[in-house]
């Protein structure tokens, strides 16, 4: 591990171990390429020897990812990127399941297919995935964690034999500890003196090309994979009795619902554009969009279901519905966390009601400056000022 002035691809550098992982390899000699959702936290790593990239890895960037692969100065990629939380699954809303499948399963596999040519070839390329124990047996009560991470370790597992037949020698590394202390991860703060140690060494088995590092594998995790094995059934059950009793359960909601509709009429950029940053601030957005006699008693151009169906099919948008004549009636159907509204209506007669009706409901009502662009408006008075001609 001499210092050779090369890159570190490191996805999920600025929290917990990954920013452990990248201290360890600045003071190896590398510079380092952060993607995270979040720049890295201060006073950390030596700044000179970092660069940050925005990533949220449910909005996958290809583009980003492309480019990075294609330096020819990147030699390691590191994925420490991940979410979950131990809850009963029926305390899982669908579109938290869709987030932890899409951040630790989805995402990750589409990154290493980006860099797979990389992985691929002859020239020397260390790759490395944070796993968990959890992929490597029952989970109860972290059914939807487990299942991501198993996705994982299986897809790694398999590739490694791939690499092998194609007579590779670099190999992708399986992390996969039980948890840790020192990660934002678990609600608790950034500190290497916790992490620092097993940072020191997943480096270690990753210049190894080791496949695979269990984390106090011979002294607590063979014995607990060998009773898994003998009886999965009877180690699935003590797994959910000590989740329970030691309170690390939380069936707490965790989602944020928001709302807002519209007419969405000759659907343009500013329509795309509101859905967007409705959904970068809530989990799973429900849009209901309007009848023809909502637009101020004027005829829509286009028709109902060809709206709701153009809605649809932006990727920001999680549910259409038909709009209710009042957004405080919609909460009655979908119970809501978060009300979208143009900053136009605030202030109005109707949004101090909706104040008020919302105050012991836990909804917040967000006002929107509208994006400028072309409007419906607009387009509506040029197709009428043409066919007027």
């Amino acid at each position: 591990m001499e210092n050779n002035n090369k890159k570190v691809v490191l996805i999920g550098g600025s929290n917990g171990i990954g920013l452990a992982i990248g201290k360890k390899l600045v003071d190896c000699g590398y510079t380092l390429e952060i993607c995270d959702c979040l720049p890295p936290e201060e006073g950390v790593l030596d700044m000179e020897k970092v660069k940050y990239h925005h990533s949220d890895l449910l909005d996958f960037d290809e583009e980003l990812y492309t480019n990075l692969a294609h330096d020819k100065d990147v030699e390691i990629l590191m994925i420490t990127a991940g979410i979950g939380r131990i809850a009963d699954f029926q305390f899982h809303h669908i579109a938290e399941i869709e987030k932890i499948l899409t951040v630790d399963t989805v995402s990750t596999i589409k990154i290493l297919r980006v860099f797979y040519e990389r992985i691929l070839a002859k020239e020397n390329f260390y790759a490395g995935v944070m796993g968990s124990i959890s992929g490597w047996l029952s989970s109860p009560s972290a059914s939807v964690y487990a299942a991501a991470k198993a996705a994982v370790v299986r897809f790694i597992e398999s590739v490694n034999i791939e690499l092998e037949a194609y007579g590779s020698t670099n190999r992708i590394l399986d992390v996969s500890p039980a948890s840790f202390k020192g990660s934002r991860f678990y609600g608790g703060k950034n500190d290497l003196t916790e992490t620092a140690v097993l940072a020191d060494d997943i480096v270690k088995h990753l210049f190894a090309r080791d496949v695979r590092f269990i984390p106090n594998y011979e002294e607590t995790f063979k014995g607990i994979l060998e009773r898994y094995h003998n009886d999965p059934h009877e180690y699935g059950l003590h797994s959910y009795q000590y989740k329970k009793e030691s309170g690390r359960l939380d069936n707490k909601k965790r989602v944020k619902i928001g709302y807002l509709s519209g007419t969405f009429d000759l659907f343009h950029v500013g329509h795309l554009n509101l859905l967007k940053r409705a959904k970068q601030q809530c989990d799973y957005l429900i849009v209901g969009v309007h009848d023809s006699g909502a637009w101020k008693g004027k005829e829509t151009f286009i028709p109902l279901e060809e709206r709701k169906a153009i809605v649809g099919a932006c990727k920001y948008v999680d549910k259409v519905v038909d709009s209710c004549r009042e957004d405080a009636d919609a909460w009655d159907l979908w119970h809501y966390d978060r009300l979208f509204v143009g900053s136009d209506y605030k202030g109005t007669e109707r949004f101090k009601r909706y104040e008020e009706y919302f105050k012991d409901k836990g909804v917040e009502i967000v006002y929107f400056p509208y994006t400028k662009s072309t409007s419906s408006t607009q387009i509506r008075n040029a197709i009428t000022n043409k066919a007027g001609e």
